[in-house]
């Protein structure tokens, strides 16, 4: 059909609607496969699966359910305490490590309590032996693949097997280790501390904030919340933070007011006993000294 605009010399003609094709019964069975369709261009065959490959029975819930089992039985037998995040690629001379395994010592014989970690190496270690020196409980929650030189195997090189579990899923293993830090009786005295770290140590700061700030922890009571700025190393990332509120993703004060940052072992260590009410505490060796033990 040809139309002429009123007052206009131009024209245009309509065509008649393309109808699309059907498919026929036998490009709609499941073996088929693929679905040839033609809509002006050349003939494109699309992959298809079946219903069967598309939506196959996973097993992955099951596992995840029977890995969140393991974790809070392993909990519930070594009881809550502090969780220490942190690299898992820093060496034992370094004075990270030096400063984390003496945190851990420290916080261990204050708070009376256990201390968990990701059970790898780097400061996972250092606050494993630190917590070992105070003769005090020790759980780890590990992954199968570490960032350090644990990653072929799923055993510890020394903690009893009983004191840790290996977890494929990383989402198994991060509800763990936030359960063993879930406050619900005045009595329980449990602290998340960011010792230095990468990748993997901001996703599970950052993840466990959120829960803190959204008030989905599971936690009846507060739980501190503590980030070790050793020789300034989280400084370039209060700088961000303070970046998002000037632009205002965050709002001012909202991220300083869910954690506590702590420049020296002292200073953490005094922040937890003031949080939980005990008497002042009294470093027994000055972070200097271990500072000149990692340079000497």
């Amino acid at each position: 059909m040809e139309v002429s605009l009123l007052g206009s010399s131009r024209s245009f003609r309509l065509y008649p609607k393309t109808q699309t094709p059907k498919l026929s019964s036998s490009s709609t069975e499941r073996d088929s496969g693929c679905l040839k369709m033609r809509v002006g261009k050349p003939v494109r065959s699309l992959k298809c699966r079946s219903i069967s490959e598309d939506f196959v029975e996973r097993s992955s819930p099951l596992e995840v359910k029977k890995e969140l089992e393991t974790c809070f039985d392993l909990i519930h037998r070594l009881g809550r305490g502090i969780l220490y995040l942190g690299s898992a690629r820093i060496l034992p001379n370094h004075s990270h490590y030096l400063q984390s395994q003496e945190l851990s010592r420290e916080a261990a014989n204050l708070l009376d309590c256990t201390t968990w970690s990701g059970a790898g190496p780097g400061l996972m270690d250092a606050v494993t032996k630190g917590a070992l020196e105070a003769d005090k409980p020790v759980g780890g929650i590990k992954i199968e693949k570490e960032a350090g030189e644990w990653t072929a195997s799923k055993v510890h090189p020394y903690l009893p097997p009983q004191d840790y579990h290996t977890c494929r899923f990383f989402s198994a293993r991060k509800h763990g280790l936030v359960d063993a830090v879930v406050r619900n009786n005045v009595s329980d005295k449990t602290a998340v501390i960011a010792l230095p770290g990468g990748i993997g140590t901001l996703d599970e700061m950052f993840e466990i904030l959120a829960l803190i700030q959204l008030k989905r922890i599971g936690s009846v009571l507060p739980v501190p919340f503590i980030v070790m700025n050793y020789d300034s190393f989280y400084s370039k990332l209060f700088e961000f933070i303070e970046s998002c509120e000037d632009l205002g993703t965050v709002y001012k004060g909202e991220v300083s007011a869910l954690w506590k940052v702590c420049n020296s072992n002292s200073e953490a260590l005094t922040y937890l006993a003031e949080f939980y009410e005990l008497p002042p505490y009294g470093s027994t060796k000055p972070e200097t000294q271990l500072r000149e033990t990692a340079c000497g």
